[in-house]
């Protein structure tokens, strides 16, 4: 029985279109023989309230299948069967048993959804994902927009939003959800970012468990398989029906802004949740298979696997080209998000073969896109097939996580020798990686731990991976952390190794936020948070991964730590300008950088056994000079300090709180001509301002 009319509806735009006499459907695919339209009348109904067969004659224009249902509304639900050629060998996949999900779907219900049931041949219209029909203008914004604070000015912190708040001690109504991270925002504010960038938020699959050696359930808790990517992920909202998704999560946005905090969003645009040709059809395998991804040329009934994970998104043909930058406009224009980290970004630079393209099409279109223009945007400059691009990323504006910064800075900490010419060249911006291409500090993304490796507690408690709980025989996960336990691995009771890796911690997140470029920090690391050794939690949705919201008082002298350090880089503008040091003379006479080592001027940048590093940063715009020495020597050394000023102690890595680090405006022990700096320690000396 009909209950909607319809009418031959428009191609353009792709997607559904919400209008007050009905909603416009319009869908690609190339190949496709027949495509059919189920509507339901809620999340939970199994069979179609109705279903409209599209006339390849009147609903059809080139390879755009569309049709307009007029009276239908938002909160009625949809999905499509789609067939056409069912032939692997040629790259074709169709199969018109599989209930699919619109590739534009703005909200997805799982309510019924059994992963199971979308492999193999069985019809699953009974255990399918339904598409939400979503209006986009039912939200107040009350005046919102993106911030768009200069990427140089900011400080970045990388949570998931599930595990922000799913701990017992986070206290609140609905943990793990978009709304209960709001009633965090407070403690973010706090700890001084500037921009929170979660991790995966668009729709993925958390129900596909498999179980550890112990007999427990483990899942996909990263989020890093996409099936819907304009739909935020319902098991981070508190309605699960899909409708209200996107204000659910529009009210993070909102929140997070009305504190001046950016939101910046993992995005997975190099592979999708449908796998290698073994995995489930719920999407485009099932649209197109031959056009969504990269495929074998002598095997097509294979997928290339540049990701690691299965499949590979086709980022350069025109079809994905252009859906990718549809759906990061969409994320601007109608969740005011700020910015995109582009997860193993290499793979966007491959062409239609998997060759790297010297200009690639998405790229370069991300990069000049008007909409985009004022848009945070960050590559993961590397992918799961060796492409290794930090330094040569394509295009100009890109900022790249610096895994070199990473390596360089952990070797240095941790004691390797040799190093104060690549440390110089991290505290300066990386200059070595992006000067000669005409780029900048703030092409750096600094990071010393991220998601995906040792938190950093753990990077100064473990030698090696401890992964045993992920199922994988502890072979997952990279082998190589560049880590050191101070002694002991693990935890340990013993207060001089306590003392060492609370000193070690406090080293790296010194010299994090004293260098150019723009610092990211690991959420949780301000408390030490631990995954006991664990550096690939992609599967640990439970206390290895959670926020222990305890943490705050139990290490309360970290968090001031860190607190301070926020507050201390922006207080000097030095440390955050958008060009590199070069020796220029500011008003005073004094060059913006001058480097040293024990004595001043000999920075021993060709000592293959030095450990130590200083410098000296003249402050612009009223701010005080300073004077960084570091000691990553295991004895405690003398420093010359220069003469031009009188020095105070601003900053001792080596001393207990509250003596570790002044407030902003306080005022530490005043230093002559020499200081002592303990072994494995940094001490930063602030010039006394004369007004």
């Amino acid at each position: 029985m009909a209950i909607f009319e319809t009418a031959a509806g428009s191609a353009h735009p792709l997607g559904i279109t919400t209008t007050r006499e009905g909603v416009n459907f319009s869908l690609f695919s190339e190949a496709a023989t027949e495509v059919v339209l189920l509507l339901f009348s809620d999340a939970a109904a199994v069979q179609p309230m109705q279903t409209i067969r599209l006339d390849p004659f009147s609903n059809k224009t080139f390879h755009f299948w569309h049709v307009f249902v007029r009276g239908c509304r938002p909160g009625t639900f949809y999905a499509f069967r789609i067939d056409g050629p069912a032939d692997p060998a040629a790259g074709q996949r169709f199969n018109p048993n599989k209930v699919l999900i619109g590739p534009d779907a703005r909200g997805i219900s799982r309510h019924l959804w059994k992963r199971a049931d979308a492999i193999g041949p069985q019809d699953n219209i009974a255990t399918s994902m339904r598409c939400a029909v979503v209006d986009l203008s039912a939200y107040d914004w009350e005046g919102d927009e993106p911030l768009n604070r200069p990427i140089h000015e900011s400080i970045i912190y990388e949570a998931h939003v599930g595990g922000f708040t799913r701990s017992p001690g986070a206290g609140v109504s609905h943990p793990g959800t978009f709304a209960c991270m709001i009633e965090k925002i407070p403690y973010l504010q706090a700890l001084g970012v500037t921009a929170v960038e979660l991790m995966p938020v668009f729709e993925f699959d958390d129900t596909n468990v498999a179980l550890n050696p112990a007999g427990e359930a483990i899942r996909n808790y990263w989020g890093y398989s996409t099936i819907g990517f304009f739909s935020p992920h319902s098991g981070y909202c508190v309605n699960p029906d899909g409708v209200s998704h996107i204000n659910e999560f529009r009210d993070l946005v909102k929140a997070l802004h009305h504190v001046g905090i950016e939101v910046i969003l993992d995005v997975v645009f190099n592979h999708t949740d449908e796998g290698n040709e073994l995995g489930p059809t719920h999407s485009f395998r099932g649209i197109d298979n031959r056009t969504f991804y990269l495929l074998d040329p002598d095997h097509p009934a294979t997928y290339l696997n540049y990701s690691g994970v299965g499949n590979t998104f086709n980022a350069n043909h025109p079809l994905p080209q252009k859906f990718i930058v549809d759906c990061l406009r969409y994320w601007v224009e109608e969740m005011h998000v700020d910015g995109f980290r582009f997860d193993e970004g290499s793979i966007l630079a491959r062409g239609e073969d998997g060759t790297p393209l010297v200009h690639p099409p998405v790229i370069w279109q991300i990069e000049l896109d008007d909409t985009l223009a004022d848009t945070k945007v960050i590559a993961e400059a590397w992918d799961a097939a060796g492409l290794y691009q930090v330094g040569h990323f394509p295009g100009d504006r890109w900022a790249e996580w610096n895994g070199r910064y990473r390596d360089d800075v952990r070797r240095f900490v941790k004691g390797d020798a040799g190093l104060t010419g690549a440390i110089a060249s991290r505290l300066g911006g990386s200059a070595d990686i992006y000067q000669m291409r005409g780029q900048t500090p703030a092409n750096s993304i600094n990071f010393i731990t991220v998601h995906d490796g040792f938190t950093l507690n753990d990077l100064v408690s473990y030698n090696t991976k401890h992964n045993e709980a992920n199922g994988e025989g502890n072979r997952d996960g990279i082998g190589e952390n560049l880590s050191w336990n101070c002694g002991v691995e693990g935890p340990s009771d013993d207060p001089a190794i306590q003392a060492l890796r609370k000193r070690q911690i406090k080293n790296f997140l010194t010299i994090l936020l004293l260098s150019r470029g723009v610092p990211m920090l690991l959420g949780g690391d301000e408390l030490r948070r631990t995954q006991r050794g664990n550096n690939n939690a992609y599967n640990q949705d439970n206390v290895t991964s959670w926020f222990d919201w305890s943490m705050v008082d139990s290490h309360r002298e970290m968090l001031r730590f860190v607190q301070r350090m926020i507050a201390f880089r922006k207080a000097h503008p030095a440390l955050w300008q958008p060009f590199f040091y070069s020796g220029a003379i500011n008003e005073r006479g004094l060059p913006d950088i001058t480097w040293h080592g024990t004595s001043l001027n000999s920075p021993g940048f060709d000592d293959p056994q030095a450990r130590t590093l200083a410098c000296t940063i003249a402050g612009f715009g009223g701010a005080a000079d300073l004077h960084v020495m570091m000691n990553m020597f295991w004895e405690p050394l003398d420093f010359e300090v220069p003469a031009h000023s009188e020095w105070q102690i601003a900053i001792d890595t080596f001393a207990g709180s509250p003596h570790d680090i002044a407030d902003p405006d306080g005022h530490g022990p005043m230093v002559r001509q020499h200081t002592t700096v303990n072994g494995r320690s940094i001490v930063v000396l602030r010039a006394k301002i004369r007004r």
